[in-house]
């Protein structure tokens, strides 16, 4: 396992300290500023510096990996990236696109089907997939979209 060291300017260091005393930023930026302060192995630390990453989770009530986390990412893209959540790289296509919600709409405006009094999710689903406008649908994704529309 690579150790990453962090050293911080002075500069760097009051900075952070002064966003963990105001609390003017979110939980998780003032959090990674405490665990990026409380790993400081640079000339202006404090003597109060914790060098091991399972001290400093104790501390801080998270976990080891956490801290780790923190300290790679200042090290390898830099402090602003270290203080800041990473973005979710992790996007799926969406299930429905604009022109298939048009169709579901239309279904859902026309008349339900013989011995219904109205469409249920269920059928309208049933009905996507008969005219092949999906392949399959779920009744809770019909839900999401109808939802969505209002």
């Amino acid at each position: 396992m690579e150790k990453y060291t962090v050293k911080l300017t002075k500069e760097e260091r009051e900075n952070l300290s002064s966003m963990t005393k105001r609390g003017k930023h979110a939980a998780s930026k003032i959090l990674h500023a405490r665990i990026l302060l409380a790993t400081d192995e640079g000339d202006y630390a404090d003597g109060e510096s914790i060098k091991t990453d399972k001290a400093v989770a104790k501390l801080l009530d998270i976990t080891g990996l956490t801290v780790q986390r923190v300290r790679k990412r200042l090290v390898d893209e830099g402090l602003e990236a270290a203080l800041l959540r990473k973005k979710h790289t992790r996007t799926r296509p969406r299930k429905i696109t604009g022109q298939e919600e048009a169709h579901l709409i239309a279904i859902c405006c026309s008349s339900p089907p013989e011995g219904r009094s109205r469409w249920t999710l269920k059928l309208l689903s049933d009905r996507l997939v008969a005219m092949e406008v999906v392949e399959s649908i779920s009744p809770a994704t019909v839900c999401r979209v109808l939802k969505k529309m209002n």
